[in-house]
């Protein structure tokens, strides 16, 4: 049963991800369970999962939903991303030797790679592995498990906003965080770091949804009938201008203007 309600909580956070199930959708065990032909005890267990991660909100006699954050929860949640990784800047600038340099700037170049070549999804997902990058350089499975909850929190926080921000200036931070960190400059690297979150922060714009709305069974469906590329096809469906949110995990891919 356990297995099965891991399972199912994964399906969840991967349609969450992927801004099928937005915030403040319902998800009612009854219809969870005939989609996944399983218990309601199992569907509840998968929910107290996701609810562990402050990815869906419990109430009583109401049921679950996917949570629907503040901006003071996104304030919250980036300062809690730039504590994290401020912490770790300190270890890797005293441990990290010139083979763990040269993989980060080759996440970095990859990412301007994608972003060149207009490959604006790619770009994404290879900026925020580079902060999990980051995270797995520490060699601190703690900090690599924290780091990750709040990760998949801002996903919900961007499924509620629209962005306008230089994005080759968010994407041109990592490159300046590496060079201060091998040279030792901590100090400049720590305000570099949360400079660049609070520059995230201040272009949300937290009054609209720009993702389609589904039913349980459409938000669900790639996920059970073994199709791919669910994101995608949500983001072939919204438009792809600097005023939407990209579906992956960070916003770094807009070329500057």
């Amino acid at each position: 049963m356990a297995s099965q309600s891991h399972k199912i909580a994964d399906i969840l956070l991967r349609a969450i991800m992927d801004h099928r199930l937005v915030p403040g959708f319902k998800l009612g065990e009854r219809e969870l369970a005939e989609v996944f032909q399983c218990s309601r005890i199992v569907i509840r267990q998968a929910l107290i999962r996701l609810s562990d991660d402050g990815l869906v909100h419990m109430e009583r006699n109401r049921g679950a939903f996917v949570a629907r954050p503040s901006m003071q929860d996104a304030l919250e949640i980036y300062d809690a991303l730039s504590l994290v990784e401020q912490g770790v800047a300190a270890q890797l600038s005293e441990r990290l030797g010139p083979a763990g340099w040269a993989e980060l700037r080759q996440q970095i170049e990859r990412q301007r790679v994608a972003t060149a070549e207009g490959n604006h999804a790619l770009a994404d997902v290879l900026g925020q592995e580079f902060h999990t990058l980051l995270l797995r350089l520490s060699r601190n499975r703690v900090m690599q498990e924290i780091h990750a909850q709040l990760l998949r929190r801002t996903t919900l926080i961007r499924s509620l906003v629209t962005a306008d921000w230089d994005y080759c200036n968010l994407l041109d931070d990592h490159s300046r965080l590496v060079d201060l960190l091998e040279k030792g400059r901590l100090k400049q690297a720590m305000e570099l770091t949360d400079a660049h979150y609070r520059a995230v922060i201040r272009g949300y714009v937290m009054d609209r949804q720009v993702f389609p709305e589904l039913t349980l069974p459409e938000a669900l469906r790639p996920y059970l009938s073994g199709e791919s590329g669910a994101t995608a096809k949500l983001s072939q469906s919204a438009p792809s201008d600097g005023n939407t949110a990209v579906t992956q995990l960070r916003p770094h891919v807009h070329t500057r203007k």
